[in-house]
């Protein structure tokens, strides 16, 4: 299959995430500062939601550059990624409602983890199909931030039933640590 109908259904995809979270931001009924308040840990979980989405999307088209067309496996491991992905609103407005809880805290991290793992699935798949897999292993090389985020995750994940702050913040490090699109793919 033509790698553009993969890249087509997986934008959509994430197109509808972002939605569907945006629209569990419900709007206060007095035109005050005041009512803005309580909704601050909401829009907080939504902005970092929405960065870890834009991360995903971001290193989802560079690794799709590489991926000549789409077999089978590649699919499903796409499909594998979108379905992790595709609870991360769940999660988000769980955790934004109930911010200094344990377990909603802990579920995002779960749900950040898995998405993680169905990334790395999807990279290996891709590569494993890729005619030229020897050259596309070597640029993708050590891969720290890949090799090191599910760590973080983990203790975040243990870390939110001490405290849900730190494993906010452990999230929100993360994300600002793949801010910075991963490139290596563009020297293919």
């Amino acid at each position: 299959m033509n790698k553009g109908r993969l890249e087509a259904f997986s934008d959509g995809v994430i197109a509808i995430i972002i939605t569907i979270m945006v629209l569990q931001l419900t709007v206060p009924k007095e035109p005050s500062f005041a009512a803005l308040l309580p909704l601050v840990p909401v829009f907080l979980g939504y902005l970092l939601s929405f960065v870890y989405v834009a991360i995903y999307w971001n290193n989802h088209h560079h690794l799709l550059t590489v991926c000549g067309n789409a077999s089978g496996s590649v699919l499903w491991a796409n499909m594998h990624l979108l379905f992790w992905m595709s609870l991360i609103p769940f999660v988000t407005a769980w955790m934004g409602n109930n911010p200094s809880a344990a377990l909603p805290t802990a579920l995002y991290g779960v749900i950040l983890l898995l998405s993680a793992i169905a990334y790395a699935i999807l990279q290996a798949r891709i590569v494993a199909v890729h005619p030229d897999r020897e050259q596309v292993r070597h640029v993708l090389g050590n891969d720290f931030k890949g090799h090191f985020s599910p760590l973080f995750y983990l203790a975040a994940i243990l870390l939110a039933f001490v405290s849900p702050t730190i494993s906010h913040l452990i999230y929100a490090a993360v994300a600002l640590l793949w801010v910075v699109p991963d490139r290596r793919l563009e020297k293919l």
